[in-house]
C-alpha cells in the first residue's frame, strides 16, 4: 500500500466502490477516502486484507499527501469518477 493507491473495497458496506489511499496507519490498516460520500478530513480505516488494489496512484494527490499540502475533496472525487462511473 502506499499514498495515493486506488483501491476497490472487497468486503463491508463500502463493497464494491473505488477509493484512493490518503494515510498508512500501519502495515495492516489504511485510511481510504473517494471526495464524495467519504471525505478526506472523515477517512475510513481499513483492513489492507478487505482492499484490492487496482496498482494506478493518483501522482499529483500522492505527491500532495507526501508533502503535507491540503487535498481538495472534490480533486480526490474528480480523478476517481473514471473508475466509479465504469464499475459494473
Amino acid at each position: 500500500m502506499e499514498l495515493g493507491l486506488i483501491v476497490y473495497s472487497k468486503a463491508g458496506r463500502d463493497q464494491g466502490a473505488y477509493y484512493a489511499v490518503v494515510e498508512i496507519v500501519d502495515e495492516n490498516t489504511v485510511k481510504i477516502a473517494d471526495g464524495d460520500l467519504r471525505h478526506i478530513k472523515n477517512a475510513k480505516l481499513k483492513n489492507v486484507k478487505h482492499l484490492q488494489s487496482t496498482g494506478d496512484v493518483l501522482e499529483k494527490i500522492a505527491e500532495k499527501l507526501k508533502n503535507g499540502m491540503q487535498v481538495f475533496d472534490a480533486e480526490l472525487f474528480s480523478a476517481l469518477r473514471f473508475y466509479n462511473d465504469n464499475k459494473n
